[in-house]
């Protein structure tokens, strides 16, 4: 018994993993996937076509005509960027609101860490996409322990003031942490074993053994998205704050690079409301 175990006690409660979401991750180990297929699979599902219509036709797209099909919102948005976009939908979707949890910001910063995370996979040798996915998915277990224990997590929220200080509060308030919750809700929807292992990793990555690139990608691409959420500069955070971290991954001899390609957080993190009401 590890101290997540208890999130997991009562199986009927867990959310399910959303048959879109599902077509959608087989998609990812596909080259031949297109845009008709891809809109085909999300528009199985009225309630996930709504709100990326509405997001097509919001101001981060500011389209020249009224998008009204989601063939059309493919054309516009792009292939990558559509089924990204389809999965934050469809996981915000899985999980009951709570009195009292601000999703708007628990989804940004969900959104900022897969985008950061597939700007630094590129720099580590590690798949864009899957490291997207994980950074999507990484704090999804803090959505678990808030449907059970709502003060805690509010409690290890309000003293977290700091990027990267979370995981601290967590253990001392719940004596686990949300990658570890996450990465059993992973294993339990059959996510790849190299995801799992990249989000267990994520909790502490210079101890784990092997080693996990995308743990530690996940751990940075976190820490990017705590910083933005504060008003703070992403990088010069990552190398305050861990880096260790960003010597093992030879990151601190790419931070012109990294400048380069990182987008800021507010392009990250548009047309949140349209995905998540």
């Amino acid at each position: 018994m590890t101290a997540a175990d208890k999130y997991f006690a009562n199986p009927t409660a867990l959310p399910s993993m959303p048959e879109v979401a599902t077509q959608l991750l087989r998609s990812f180990q596909r080259d031949d996937v297109g845009l008709s297929e891809l809109s085909a699979i999300i528009a199985k599902d009225q309630g996930l076509s709504v709100k990326l219509l509405r997001l097509a036709n919001s101001a981060r797209y500011s389209p020249s005509h009224r998008v009204a099909s989601i063939q059309d919102a493919a054309m516009m948005i792009g292939l990558s960027s559509l089924r990204d976009l389809a999965l934050a939908a469809s996981f915000s979707s899985a999980f009951p609101q709570t009195a009292g949890f601000d999703r708007l910001r628990f989804w940004r910063q969900c959104l900022a860490s897969a985008g950061h995370a597939r700007m630094l996979a590129q720099a580590c040798d590690v798949n864009p996409d899957t490291a997207y996915l994980a950074g999507l998915v990484a704090r999804t277990g803090e959505l678990l322990m808030v449907m059970q224990e709502p003060e805690a997590v509010a409690q290890a929220e309000a003293q977290a003031h700091l990027p990267d200080s979370l995981l601290d509060h967590e253990r001392l308030v719940m004596h686990c942490t949300h990658l570890e919750v996450t990465a059993e809700l992973a294993r339990r929807w059959h996510f790849p074993q190299e995801l799992v292992a990249g989000l267990e990793a994520a909790a502490d990555p210079l101890a784990a053994v092997p080693f996990s690139k995308l743990g530690a990608v996940l751990r940075l691409a976190s820490v990017m998205s705590e910083a933005g959420e504060m008003g703070l500069a992403p990088l010069s955070t990552l190398m305050e704050i861990q880096p260790e971290l960003m010597h093992h991954m030879h990151l601190d001899m790419d931070m012109d690079w990294l400048a380069a390609h990182m987008q800021p957080y507010d392009v990250l993190t548009a047309g949140i409301d349209a995905l998540v009401h």
